[in-house]
């Protein structure tokens, strides 16, 4: 039985901004990611590292790590999409603490979308400081370098081609656009709700 399987996505067919032929492929992109874990997990668990481990048996664990955190990441990314997006008001803990951390909606929006408009492939993140007690817009790239550790993602977005040039080509600001548009901040809130329950102390010292 495989340790992972696949989540359903389709719900987000019709989003405003994303044409289903997109979505589509995403879809069997992320499936892939799922596939490869599996795969990976499967054969690590089916041997056993030599002493020292082997250079074979080295690249698939460092493989692991990618093919893991590229299935993870695009379900936190889908999981952050939804048909009816809506701003969350200024009495939301979210909003505010983007107010008071960015100075104002404005001053995070245009931060987050020069991160999301960095030259390469990965990701633009908001994800919540819990040792700092702050907000910040990070770059990922491809799927782990950059990646702030400790920090829960709030909102992601997915700047690799795959994600967009099938409806907009290169032009990425309008993709941007897109997602910012479809956002669920909903489930935003809830992200950072959760991450602010506390931090053992050992990931405070």
């Amino acid at each position: 039985m495989a340790l992972y399987s696949t989540k359903d996505f389709s719900r987000l067919i019709g989003t405003p901004g994303f044409s289903e032929g997109l979505l589509k492929q995403h879809f069997e992109l992320y499936a892939g990611y799922v596939k490869n874990a599996n795969a990976l997990h499967d054969e690590l668990e089916a041997s056993s590292p030599a002493k020292p481990p082997t250079p074979a048996w080295s690249e698939l664990k460092r493989r692991f790590g990618w093919e893991w955190n590229g299935m993870r990441l695009h379900e936190v990314y889908f999981g952050n999409l939804t048909k009816s997006a809506r701003i969350p008001g200024r009495e939301a803990a979210l909003a505010h603490r983007i107010a008071k951390d960015f100075g104002s909606r404005d001053g995070w929006e245009k931060e987050f979308r020069a991160t999301g408009s960095l030259r390469g492939i990965g990701w633009a993140a908001l994800v919540w400081d819990p040792g700092a007690l702050r907000l910040f817009n990070i770059w990922i790239d491809e799927h782990d370098r950059g990646a702030l550790a400790g920090c829960p993602i709030v909102l992601l977005m997915d700047v690799f081609e795959h994600a967009f040039m099938t409806d907009y080509g290169t032009r990425r600001a309008e993709y941007i656009d897109a997602f910012l548009a479809a956002a669920d901040w909903e489930e935003a809130e809830r992200r950072f709700d959760r991450a602010q329950v506390p931090v053992p102390e050992i990931a405070r010292a």
